[in-house]
């Protein structure tokens, strides 16, 4: 889907239900830049021929906006393709952790005789544990060739969470900071994270974005940009009041 003049999404990639998610890509002219890679391996080749196919002669750099694997899961394809993979320095997921989300994504699985076979290794096939290449600590410019990309830390959702901008196209990239039409997951954090991403949002608002591709959820455009903001704000604020998530 194209956002913009260089922004463009993979939405609606596969997932746990109810949840799909989304990738994207900015387009220079020398560098794209991927933003998030997926949940595997086949979401990581998708992305991937989408990117390349918008502009074949660019050298490719990934980007990941947060540590979950339905974000990350697909880092090592594009590593064992010889691309650099950057992230956030808190983003360092362990071999268990990866193993404990396979063995989530069978469990899900509604027929016993599929979760029997072990049917979650074809959703992961091809993909590994791989935390980013590069860590990233502070706000950081990238330059792709002719666009200069912003990339802004927005903690909260996690601590590694990051934001990535395009300010002449007035596209954000968000991922989990902001969701669209599903309940945000406040399950990882605790009060003070959740005080931390409120901070996140005011940050997120003042750069006024056109068009929003959240972590999950379909694309937000115009007025529906500060509605998205607001909903989640207000659900941020209600659990900070009650001491727990919406979803606990």
């Amino acid at each position: 889907m194209k956002l913009a003049a260089r922004c463009f999404a993979v939405t609606g990639l596969g997932y746990l239900p109810p949840w799909t998610v989304n990738a994207g890509f900015i387009v220079g002219n020398e560098t794209t830049l991927i933003v998030d890679t997926g949940a595997n391996g086949l979401a990581a080749a998708t992305i991937h021929g989408y990117a390349s196919a918008v502009r074949p002669s660019n050298r490719i750099l990934v980007i990941n906006t947060e540590k979950h694997f339905d974000h990350i899961g697909g880092n090592s394809w594009f590593i064992d393709r010889g691309h650099e993979v950057l992230g956030h320095a808190a983003i360092q997921r362990t071999e268990e952790e990866f193993r404990a989300e396979t063995s989530e994504f069978n469990a899900a699985i509604s027929n016993s005789t599929r979760r029997a076979r072990g049917e979650e290794r074809v959703f992961f096939h091809g993909a590994r544990l791989a935390n980013p290449t590069r860590p990233i600590l502070v706000d950081t410019t990238l330059s792709l060739g002719g666009c200069d990309v912003q990339v802004l830390l927005t903690p909260g959702h996690t601590p590694a969470n990051m934001s990535v901008w395009l300010e002449e196209d007035r596209v954000l990239y968000t991922g989990d900071c902001l969701i669209s039409r599903y309940l945000p997951n406040l399950d990882a954090g605790s009060t003070a994270d959740w005080q931390t991403w409120l901070e996140s949002l005011d940050r997120i608002e003042r750069l006024r974005p056109q068009t929003v591709m959240a972590g999950h959820g379909g694309v937000v455009t115009g007025n529906d940009v500060p509605r998205m903001i607001a909903t989640v704000r207000a659900i941020l604020k209600q659990s900070i009041a009650g001491g727990q998530s919406p979803t606990h």
